[in-house]
């Protein structure tokens, strides 16, 4: 690859083709900086063409549970009914998220996302009438479960990157640390627009601007055919959900995926009984922020042992960073006080995701990755279901600072299951799970 041919060379650059590409090598003898992992990343062909489309269809993931509680709540009055309605929307989700990704793998992403990402836009426009005209409260369960068919544009992604970097597995752990910190970027701008929107407008803005961006970015992405994996009409490989190994993983991903449930909820709900609900989208977008800085760091270097026995230790510090906003809420009652905490807490989530999907990677068959990483997402969604159930329950019955114990107790069980995964499962096989050493 050609070298920077200036001293000058910045370490960080930002265009808005390849929206970040950090140059974290070591000056050469002639002075001039060797390309760092994620510069050497995006010098694939295709690579920023994809990237940027997918940002942009991934950045209402961000948007449309933060506008629907805020439009459901704002509108009806109750938290529990808004909780309940995304977590039915995320239900259906996880159920018809994996049947899409299949026939992603055996038709093809643009034949298959285009057509679903327009019934999951319809679906979200249906909401917003039924919430504007005041329907009966069934109507917003059924619209806002009508959008399941949303396709999974991070799974499609990080296939894409599997396909084009096969056998390398550094830059795959550095692919997969980008996707984490990319994730998180939406997760962190997502609130903020979406608050923005409904309380600079109308109480639908952020849901009706969430689907526009979302059939925007599908299109342009999809429309990127050359990195696009090949089809595999009849694979006859074991499907992932029987796999080895992947069943502990789920679970994992179903706990962890409550945490971000119930901490969005309760902290949309702390927010407004501080009489600040335009600044929730802020606060929640610290939380994002210190999990997107973690995961480029995380995806710069390269971390000692496998993969399998980094996820526990990982899975800890989530535990233990998690009782940092149940501290800040309880103790102090302070919103700001509270969006450091949530800055703090934030730090251990992409590491753990990252590795989470590494592992989910390894012990997917081949042939059925993106259906693999569904399953990985939509064990997520549905501990996001979970999750906003729990917490909105939790806010409604006990109290906004009460609810922040949900997050802590749901870390606390991932870190269970792995624990209980990795003693049952015996000595660490070194050859399929292992990261590249430093």
């Amino acid at each position: 690859m050609p070298q920077p041919t200036s001293r000058d060379t910045p370490l960080l650059t930002v265009t808005a083709d390849t929206l970040v590409a950090v140059d974290f090598g070591p000056r050469t003898r002639g002075g001039r900086r060797a390309q760092g992992p994620y510069r050497r990343l995006f010098a694939l062909p295709g690579a920023r063409a994809f990237t940027a489309g997918n940002l942009i269809a991934r950045l209402p993931m961000g948007m449309f549970s933060v506008s629907a509680v805020v439009m459901i709540a704002g509108t009806r009055g109750s938290y529990a009914l808004a909780g309940a309605v995304t977590a039915t929307g995320l239900a259906a989700t996880a159920v018809v998220g994996p049947w899409t990704a299949r026939l992603v793998d055996r038709h093809g992403q643009a034949r298959v996302a285009v057509p679903a990402t327009v019934l999951a836009v319809l679906g979200s426009l249906a909401l917003l009438l039924c919430v504007r005209h005041g329907a009966p409260d069934w109507t917003l369960f059924a619209c806002y479960a009508a959008t399941a068919t949303t396709p999974n544009t991070g799974g499609m992604s990080r296939a894409r990157w599997a396909h084009l970097l096969k056998g390398d597995t550094e830059a795959l752990h550095t692919a997969n640390s980008f996707e984490q910190a990319a994730d998180e970027l939406c997760f962190m701008l997502g609130p903020v627009l979406a608050a923005l929107l409904c309380g600079t407008f109308f109480p639908e803005a952020g849901t009706l601007v969430g689907a526009v961006l979302l059939l925007t970015g599908v299109l342009l992405f999809t429309a990127q055919r050359s990195t696009e994996p090949p089809i595999v009409r009849r694979s006859t490989a074991r499907a992932p959900l029987r796999a080895p190994g992947m069943r502990p993983l789920l679970t994992v991903c179903l706990a962890t995926g409550a945490v971000f449930g119930s901490m969005e909820v309760v902290t949309l709900a702390f927010a407004d009984a501080q009489g600040h609900r335009t600044a929730s989208g802020a606060v929640l977008a610290l939380q994002a922020a210190g999990s997107c800085a973690a995961g480029l760091l995380y995806g710069a270097v390269r971390p000692a042992g496998s993969a399998r026995s980094l996820l526990p230790w990982c899975l800890a510090a989530m535990t233990a960073l998690m009782v940092l906003p149940l501290l800040a809420a309880g103790l102090t009652g302070s919103l700001l006080v509270l969006a450091g905490a949530l800055l703090l807490a934030g730090m251990a989530t992409a590491p753990t995701m990252v590795t989470t999907m590494t592992l989910v990677q390894r012990h997917t068959p081949e042939g059925r990755l993106n259906e693999g990483m569904t399953l990985a997402v939509t064990g997520l969604l549905g501990g996001i279901a979970c999750g906003s159930a729990a917490g909105g329950w939790t806010v409604e019955h006990v109290s906004a600072t009460a609810g922040y114990g949900v997050p802590v107790a749901a870390a606390a069980t991932a870190l269970l299951v792995a624990l209980c995964a990795l003693v049952l499962s015996g000595p660490p096989n070194r050859t399929p799970d292992s990261l590249p050493a430093p």
